[in-house]
């Protein structure tokens, strides 16, 4: 008997091993992923400027890293008692206007080196809807709760999210020419636009990447990963997200990380996987009694897997 509808999937050409460099970016599915590969203990940087929702945002952020582009005090605002960046997440928000802008340039730093040694970047879209401020004609990446009397929603087309994305590609190429680019639509329904406009938003996002993918076909290094269609299709029942029946459960997120797993990690790269989780679930054990002779022993055998895998990784540090 049937049960479930699976969405068929094959290895990459361009698979990561522990040697790869990776840069995360976008929505908050990328955080679940991006916390998967550390972990693992593969080298991965996730959102230096926080959550991004959508691609303009992520865009700009490049194009900031690349130019390196600084920080001013001109380029925040205090709203709430913190101070705030339009271009940022309120995680790198703070109470000290002058610890922010340290902060904004040290990110941007970040990510402009991560970017020139990375070898896969994956994107996750979350949106296509968009907030643009109204007296600095530019639209934002987090509104930091500023009145929405103070912006315009619009929803991007298809063509401006395609030029949004060639313009990332091209960005980072000007730095990396040999980044593998690997994009997903987050799974994550953005209910709060509404039923309907989540799914507008949606497929203006799949068909953006889509044809920008097409576009970059003859240099082969851009890729789709199918996040949304997973949750969807394969996990579409509700035992699968969390309370507010919006984001993906713990399980849900295992699941995916496993499929993107089979796709995109090399054979020894799954099976240091392994071997790095049986350390960190070691690491997490907590005896009845520490002093034991059996506890002195498990320790020392833990100790042995760290040091038999900093051997052939010593940038794995637990």
């Amino acid at each position: 008997m049937k049960l479930q509808t699976k969405v068929l999937l094959k290895p990459s050409t361009f698979q990561i091993n522990y040697s790869n460099k990776l840069l995360l970016l976008g929505s908050c599915f990328a955080e679940h992923i991006g916390n998967k590969f550390s972990y693992y203990k593969m080298q991965a940087v996730t959102n230096p400027f926080g959550v991004l929702f959508h691609p303009q945002a992520i865009t700009q952020l490049v194009k900031n890293a690349v130019l390196e582009e600084k920080y001013t005090e001109k380029d925040i605002f205090n709203q709430n008692e913190r101070w705030h960046s339009f271009n940022a997440h309120s995680v790198l928000s703070t109470p000290s206007k002058q610890k922010l802008v340290k902060n904004l340039n040290a990110a941007v730093a970040e990510t402009r080196q991560v970017l020139t040694n990375a070898t896969h970047i994956v994107v996750t879209l979350g949106t296509a809807w968009v907030y643009k401020h109204l007296e600095l004609n530019k639209v934002v990446a987090n509104c930091h709760k500023v009145p929405q009397k103070a912006f315009n929603k619009q929803l991007l087309t298809v063509t401006e999210i395609e030029a949004s994305l060639q313009e990332f590609i091209s960005l980072v190429k000007s730095v990396n020419t040999n980044a593998k680019f690997i994009f997903t639509v987050s799974p994550v329904r953005h209910i709060k636009d509404g039923f309907v406009e989540n799914q507008r938003s949606k497929s203006h996002l799949l068909t953006a990447v889509h044809n920008t993918i097409e576009l970059e076909k003859n240099r082969g290094d851009a890729f789709y990963f199918p996040s949304y269609e997973i949750m969807m299709d394969e996990l579409r029942d509700y035992r699968f997200y969390k309370e507010d029946m919006v984001h993906p459960s713990k399980l849900a997120v295992d699941y995916i990380w496993e499929k993107f797993s089979d796709v995109w990690l090399t054979k020894k790269a799954l099976e240091t996987t392994v071997k790095v989780g049986a350390v960190q679930r070691g690491l997490e054990h907590r005896p009845f009694n520490s002093e034991s002779e059996e506890h002195q022993k498990f320790l020392k055998n833990i100790q042995e897997k760290i040091t038999y895998l900093q051997k052939e990784y010593p940038f794995i540090s637990f």
